[in-house]
């Protein structure tokens, strides 16, 4: 499937605009894990934003939203538990688990997932391959971009009413897996 991630009303961009779209591809597993393959696509050449120089040994990483980072959140139909992701184009990652919202953080218990960069000169893209437990999710895709110049932009599914873009929020949890 591919979905349109919507800037949050109150951050703009300091150059041309452009579009962040996501690609997902869920693979179901006929055991209690599968895989879910997630792009970010930036229509904006990759010299646009601050991007860190590739790990040689991509790890977990703490802060990865104070620059360019790439999200996704799985949530449970009727439970107040969720998990955040967080993609780096460095290849450096963090996961996430939450009794609520934006309580009980814990670090996720989760196999490193794989993340790869690509640059087409005009636009570019994050992939990401996360396992993801066979069952429902309300899913929520968002993106922290941060240009040359300083200027961050905060995109996402949806966005709930706010002066400030809150990922957490359920409202920003709008798609479906599988």
């Amino acid at each position: 499937m591919q979905l349109n991630l919507v800037p949050h009303p109150d951050t703009h961009s300091s150059g041309p605009p452009f579009k962040v779209w996501v690609n997902i591809d869920h693979a179901a597993s006929l055991g209690a894990v599968g895989s879910t393959n997630i792009w970010f696509g930036i229509g904006a050449p990759a010299s646009r934003f601050v991007l860190p120089p590739t790990s040689d040994e991509p790890s977990r990483s703490e802060n990865l939203w104070e620059t360019t980072c790439l999200e996704a959140w799985l949530h449970a139909p009727g439970r107040s538990e969720y998990r955040e992701w967080n993609f780096a184009p460095s290849g450096d990652w963090a996961a996430y688990d939450f009794t609520s919202h934006r309580a009980g953080r814990t670090d996720a218990d989760v196999a490193a997932p794989y993340v790869r960069l690509e640059d087409n000169m005009t636009w570019w893209a994050l992939g990401a391959t996360i396992p993801v437990a066979s069952q429902s999710w309300e899913l929520g895709l968002s993106a922290i971009l941060e240009e040359r110049d300083g200027t961050k932009s905060y995109w996402a599914l949806a966005h709930p009413e706010g002066d400030k873009p809150d990922f957490h929020d359920p409202a920003c949890f709008t798609a479906r897996l599988p």
